[in-house]
């Protein structure tokens, strides 16, 4: 069961999207359980009750469904929280030690977008980079949690994610930037699709990613320095998650960063997927400079 969101960017209407026998896609409407896929719809039991709607036959086929919009399969979360170095080898590429903390920062929300809208490239960018990375989603309030195990049922589900990244911007002088590096426009895109945690192995999920259809990435989240469940109760120590906020696990080697690759430029077709949870696409366009008046 994939859960989606379907149409113009502010009128996403809430889809599950399953395959028959043969591999055929079959889109179905979640309206009569909820007009969005939100915290709200989460912290309901929302999946489960979208699965048993399911195999009883009570949700209406959604005709169309393939030529519309697919936007981000959970709706603007509250909080989008990125894990950094969270694989051995992209911290060794980047010039940097292995954590043996998680390395915690956040994105706005509105830079969430769907998986195959044009990306903007910044006026002035010069390097930026591209990061596939596999998403949860937190499906009931985390607080404090006591245990992974609190985490683990905290979680109600994994997506594909690409965390574009202007290195310039994140990473001058001593400190560092993140917050300006992580914080542009259209930097998020998540989806295809949501598939429940019970769905899916979120701990052995190959990510991959290309640029211009030439490999980049190919690792898997059994390679995370920190597993889905610790982020979660570590993150929870620290803030409040709460249904809907999506975590970025971090992203595993062969991004430009490393050197290895030239940085993104207008044109350019990124391509990211995690195994199960569908694959993205993003053309890259130049944002004009404002002009002053």
């Amino acid at each position: 069961m994939k859960i989606m969101r379907l149409g113009e960017k502010g009128t996403e209407q809430p889809a599950v999207l399953v395959h028959s026998a043969d591999g055929d896609p079959r889109y179905f409407s979640l309206l009569p359980l909820t007009a969005d896929v939100d915290g709200a719809f989460l912290a309901s039991g929302g999946l489960a009750k979208a699965r048993k709607a399911l195999e009883a036959g009570e949700l209406p086929v959604l005709e169309g469904a393939a030529a519309l919009r697919v936007g981000s399969p959970v709706a603007r979360p509250g909080s989008v929280v990125g894990i950094g170095m969270n694989y051995a080898a992209h911290a060794a590429e980047s010039g940097a030690e292995p954590p043996t903390i998680p390395v915690v920062f956040l994105k706005p929300s509105n830079t969430v977008t769907g998986p195959f809208d044009p990306a903007p490239l910044p006026p002035r960018s010069t390097q930026y980079d591209w990061e596939v990375e596999l998403g949860i989603v937190i499906g009931r309030e985390a607080s404090y949690l006591g245990s992974t195990k609190e985490a683990e049922a905290s979680i109600a589900g994994y997506v594909t994610a690409n965390d574009f990244s202007e290195r310039e911007y994140q990473l001058p002088g001593a400190a560092g930037q993140w917050t300006k590096g992580k914080s542009l426009p259209g930097s998020t895109p998540l989806g295809p699709w949501l598939v429940p945690v019970k769905e899916i192995d979120g701990g052995n999920l190959r990510l991959r990613s290309w640029v211009n259809g030439e490999p980049r990435q190919d690792s898997t989240s059994a390679e995370l320095i920190f597993d889905a469940p610790t982020l979660v109760h570590h993150c929870s120590q620290y803030m409040r998650l709460e249904p809907g906020d999506v975590i970025l696990t971090g992203t595993p080697q062969g991004v430009a960063l490393s050197g290895r690759f030239p940085y993104l430029q207008p044109g350019d077709v990124v391509e990211v997927e995690v195994e199960g949870l569908g694959r993205q696409r993003q053309e890259l366009y130049r944002t004009p400079a404002a002009t002053a008046v």
